[in-house]
């Protein structure tokens, strides 16, 4: 163990993982007092030691703590405590008193003068740079797990403020179904359940992700990512539209089919200003650049309203509603011409769907001219139906 590189090589390691370089040196003393208590002294002792990284000399010492006589229990060698120990004043347990990291009082006052119960006590060691193998080994093992660890800690102080919003990486690799991405000084994942359904992936390809979460676990993955996740397309169209990232438009409510189609419902917050128009641009090109980042999946931008109806009715554009009759319960049958029968009900029940999921609401989409005949697919339940549904059965 050379201590004259150690620290040119605390700063190189910190450069490299993006910690500060106070705790890659932190790390190294920890270490060196844990191989020099290892090689020299007591396991019982408390050893510390202080690296001067100008002169790259370093020093030792053992740390023992002021007790008053009366806060702690001294048991002689082959003394055994009965079951009911002494205790203190809140009727714990006292400390048991040892040697190797306790001092009294009294005998710490002629040591240092105005020493109070409490304070430490240091008492320098002979310094020694010849440590053994293992003592060197484990000394080792200490760095890499605190400069891990401070690592780590790192990374999720620099992605936290990430959590629900959206970044850029290159598909790294894929591992059991997942996806990993380089972030940069981060990897993140994934999951196959995150993906889209029909986006083909490859090795360097760079991407968006919606940040899940941002988990300080040693043992599961740090940063969880998703393209499919129903918020991406919010956060996508907060990066295209000013007027969402300004707040002047808000996304009301967002309901994804990921691969296939999405339905969006804006309201404008000032007076003025077209909620759709803004969100869908000029000739299309802000739903389109949007599209475009989702492997062109389909957008189907609505206005928000409070009127049951009237937001039913939008909901299953691109079609065009000529009835909608709300029933208690959250129910809602909607008659359309026959032409439009097919384009709300949508392909397998799609639009119908999208919009129930986006309304919160049961539709049952008819025929204007046959209002008795209910139609295959054309009726949807709201997500809170399903999820009732579901809890019955099981």
């Amino acid at each position: 163990m050379d201590l004259k590189t150690l620290s040119s090589a605390a700063n190189q390691i910190a450069a490299e993982k993006g910690i500060k370089p106070e705790q890659v040196l932190g790390a190294i003393e920890n270490a060196l007092a844990a191989a020099y208590k290892k090689e020299y002294r007591k396991r019982t002792e408390l050893v510390k030691a202080k690296f001067d990284s100008k002169t790259g000399d370093i020093k030792f010492w053992a740390v023992k703590y002021v007790v008053d006589p009366k806060e702690v229990r001294v048991v002689e060698e082959g003394e055994v405590y009965e079951e009911k120990e002494p205790t203190g004043a809140e009727g714990e347990p006292l400390p048991r008193y040892n040697s190797d990291r306790h001092i009294f009082i009294d005998e710490a006052k002629k040591i240092k003068k105005g020493v109070i119960v409490g304070d430490e006590l240091e008492f320098p060691l002979e310094a020694h740079e010849d440590f053994g193998r293992i003592a060197a080994q484990a000394a080792k093992q200490v760095i890499l797990q605190t400069i891990r660890e401070a690592e780590r800690s790192s990374i999720k102080d620099e992605f936290a403020d990430k959590e629900g919003g959206i970044v850029s990486g290159l598909i790294q690799r894929f591992e059991r179904g997942n996806i990993y991405i380089d972030l940069g000084r981060a990897v993140g994942v994934m999951f196959h359940n995150e993906s889209v359904p029909g986006e083909h992936y490859r090795i360097g390809q760079r991407l968006r992700f919606f940040v899940v979460a941002v988990q300080d676990d040693p043992k599961r993955p740090g940063i969880i990512l998703s393209r499919s996740h129903p918020k991406f397309v919010t956060k996508l169209f907060e990066l295209e539209v000013p007027e969402i990232h300004d707040g002047v438009v808000e996304i009301k409510q967002v309901a994804r089919e990921p691969g296939s189609r999405t339905k969006i419902a804006v309201a404008s917050n000032q007076e003025g200003v077209d909620p759709v128009g803004s969100a869908v641009g000029q000739r299309g090109t802000r739903v389109m650049a949007v599209t475009n980042e989702l492997g062109n999946e389909k957008i189907d931008v609505i206005e928000w309203s409070d009127i049951p109806e009237k937001y039913i009715g939008n909901a299953l554009s691109p079609a065009k509603v000529k009835l909608v009759e709300a029933f208690p319960r959250r129910g809602a049958k909607v008659l359309v011409a026959e032409d439009q029968l097919s384009l709300a009900i949508g392909k397998g029940g799609q639009n119908v769907r999208l919009a129930a999921k986006l309304t919160g609401w049961k539709i049952d989409v008819r025929s204007q001219s046959r209002p008795e005949e209910v139609q295959e697919g054309g009726v949807a339940d709201s997500p809170e139906e399903k999820a009732a549904e579901k809890s019955e059965e099981d």
